[in-house]
Parts: structure tokens; sequence; C-alpha cells
């Protein structure tokens, strides 16, 4: 993709029926800019991230923020920060797709498997 455009989030997202997809809009060594694709029942296990903060947005759809001990719904629009070591997730406990923009900064090291 050529950088600066307009995106359209709901073009680039890739769903799988097997786990949650995953797609890299903008990489660099400061930001990773992905989308996380979720089917009906998907979830993105809690997790933390150590020297990283991530940012959510929810494009589409509804479902729930994982934080340790706490569940947050979600709608289009909602926005969830998650410093760094504070462990979070996502859940789509809907029926319908959900969809959600995922920002890390700084950006992961170059891996074959990508975290959004």
């Amino acid at each position: 993709m050529n950088h600066p455009s307009i995106i359209k989030p709901s073009e680039l997202a890739s769903y799988s029926s097997h786990k949650m997809g995953k797609s890299t809009i903008f990489e660099s060594t400061r930001l990773l800019v992905g989308l996380n694709a979720f089917e009906p029942g998907q979830e993105h296990a809690l997790h933390a991230h150590a020297g990283q903060d991530k940012v959510y947005q929810v494009i589409e759809g509804t479902g729930l923020f994982l934080l340790a001990g706490r569940e947050l719904p979600m709608q289009p629009g909602d926005l969830l920060v998650a410093p760094e070591g504070v462990p979070h997730g996502v859940r789509n406990n809907a029926t319908t797709r959900l969809l959600v923009l995922a920002i890390l900064a700084p950006a992961p090291h170059k891996r074959s498997t990508r975290e959004p």
C-alpha cells in the first residue's frame, strides 16, 4: 500500500473460519497499524506486551474488550488503550463479524508472524 492514502479498513480485512484474521496496513520501526478480524465466537486471548503500547479501535461489529479480571462491551467507534504490560484481548461474543483496528508502538521486531 502506498502511504499516505485513504484507507477503508473493511476492504483490507482478512477473515478466517479457523482463527482470528490479521492484516497489516502499515509498518515501520516505530509503528504497526493492523486489523484484527473476528468471526462470531473467535477471540484474541488475554496477553500483554513488553516495551509496547497498544490501541484498539472498533471499526465494525460488537464484542468484548478483555482485561485482567474484566470484560468491557465494545461497539463501533470505541477505543481502548492498553499500556505496556497491561493484559488485554478481544472476544467476538456476537453473531456477526467484528473488525478492530490495532496500533502498536513501537512496532514489533520483524518476525514470521506479526501481532496486530
